[in-house]
This record gives structure tokens, C-alpha cells and sequence, in this order.
């Protein structure tokens, strides 16, 4: 794979056009009259802008202030885009633990040192954000995803990521995270922000459960069925490790 080549495409389908990530009276509206939507990982500068634009468009709006992007690519993180019709509706970026430490150290660096010590091999989900009137899928997708490539690519173990107390039920109920760390100023948005962690084999087990269920399991309350089914696992990853390189 190269350039900004797809990893993988899916459609939202009509049926299931109502499930979609809501936001409050007054968020920015956005028209998605297609349904085809595609997840690339970001090797151009051209991606990495829109990356930038819709995050920085999404935190402004709920009134966060946000820390500058690195330059370039930094080699502990990867950057991920799902766009509609080259519009770009959802990122997340993944940061991998190294000497120099997560984004969360500068917030609870006793907490991620405990982890270490035991073993665990942490990354942290930041810069996520999301366009309003989304399907779930497009969430799903870039959590699934960068989830394959931290867990059945490169062996870690945790994800730990710092959320507004306000959002830490739905990470909670959506995706299984517990609390870690107590409130506390996260000085990288100036608001205040929890510590929630989430083993990857909790993951992994439910990607096997409910993965590419979601017609059948719309009572269900997480976000699994959302995910890609587990068969699909093998041509995603392959197609990262070609878009790594």
C-alpha cells in the first residue's frame, strides 16, 4: 500500500442510518448524503492538515484549548483518517510508549510508571475527534483499527487515555474502560480530565464476540458490533504493515 491508499472502506448501511454519534442542540451540521467511507493512515502532509483542521474545529467548538500537533510524522505514533467524498470526518492519533514517555505523563506519570512496572506495555488514543451526525462505524473503525495495529502488530497491552469526567461514562459503557487516575487539570486542553485504562485482551475478546454483528445486535450497548468482524483482521493488518513502511 502507499501513499494515502485506503486500508479499508465500508459502507454505513441505510437501514442503520439513525445510529448515528449525536451531539448537542448548536454543534456544526454536516450533510452525508453518501455512505462510503475510508480509513487511511496518514502519510501526507495533506492528511495530516485535515487531521489538524478537524480537530482543531471539534475541540474549539466544546470550548477546549489544544496543544500544537508535532511536525511530521514522530516514530512512537501513528495518525489515522476516516474521510467520506475526501471529506475528512473522523482521526485519532495512537502514541506508543517510549523513554520519552505518553502525553498522560505530564498528568499521571505515577499511575502509567505502576503499569510499567508490572510489565504492561501502554499506548495512548489522543487528538480524537469526530464529526457530527457520524455513523458509529466511523468511531468503531479507527478504535478497531488502531487497536490491530498496537495489539496484534507490535504486542502492547493497555490503552490509557485521559477524557473530561463528562465523557468518561461513555468510554466506560461503550468500550469497556475503568477508572485509573482521579480528576485533575489536564494542562495539554486546560480542562479537567480522568485517567480511564482498557486491557487490549478485553478487547480482543469482544471483537470475537460481537465484531460485524451490528444488524443482529442492536440492543447491545457497546460499540463492538461496530467493529470489523475478526476475519477481517488479517488483510487490515497486512495492509498497515505495508503503509508503515
Amino acid at each position: 500500500m502507499t501513499g494515502d491508499t485506503p486500508i479499508i472502506s465500508f459502507e454505513s448501511p441505510h437501514s442503520l442510518r439513525d445510529l448515528c454519534i449525536r451531539e448537542e442542540a448548536g454543534a456544526p451540521e454536516r450533510a452525508l448524503d453518501e455512505r462510503r467511507f475510508n480509513v487511511r493512515m496518514v502519510n501526507s502532509q495533506g492528511l495530516r492538515e485535515a487531521a489538524s483542521l478537524l480537530v482543531n474545529r471539534m475541540y474549539s467548538w466544546r470550548g477546549y484549548q489544544l496543544e500544537e500537533a508535532p511536525e511530521g510524522a514522530p516514530p512512537n505514533r501513528i495518525t489515522l483518517v476516516t474521510d467520506i467524498a475526501g471529506h475528512t470526518v473522523g482521526t485519532m492519533t495512537l502514541c506508543f510508549d517510549t523513554v520519552a514517555g505518553l502525553p498522560a505523563d505530564a498528568n499521571f506519570q505515577q499511575q502509567l510508571d505502576q503499569l510499567r512496572a508490572e510489565g504492561r506495555r501502554l499506548c495512548e488514543p489522543s487528538r480524537l475527534a469526530i464529526d457530527t451526525d457520524v455513523p458509529r462505524r466511523v468511531f468503531a473503525a479507527l478504535i478497531h483499527i488502531s487497536y490491530i495495529y498496537a495489539h496484534n502488530i507490535h504486542g502492547y497491552t493497555d490503552y490509557v487515555i485521559e477524557v473530561n469526567p463528562r465523557h468518561a461514562m461513555f468510554y466506560k459503557k461503550m468500550l469497556g474502560f475503568s477508572d485509573f487516575g482521579a480528576e485533575r487539570l489536564c494542562t495539554r486542553v486546560n480542562a479537567p480530565a480522568v485517567l480511564l485504562r482498557l486491557k487490549l485482551d478485553y478487547m480482543k475478546e469482544q471483537i470475537a464476540k460481537l465484531g460485524g454483528l451490528m444488524e443482529r445486535y442492536q440492543g447491545e450497548r457497546s460499540y463492538y458490533p461496530f467493529f470489523f468482524p475478526s476475519t477481517d483482521e488479517p488483510g487490515i493488518t497486512s495492509r498497515l504493515i505495508a503503509g508503515r513502511s
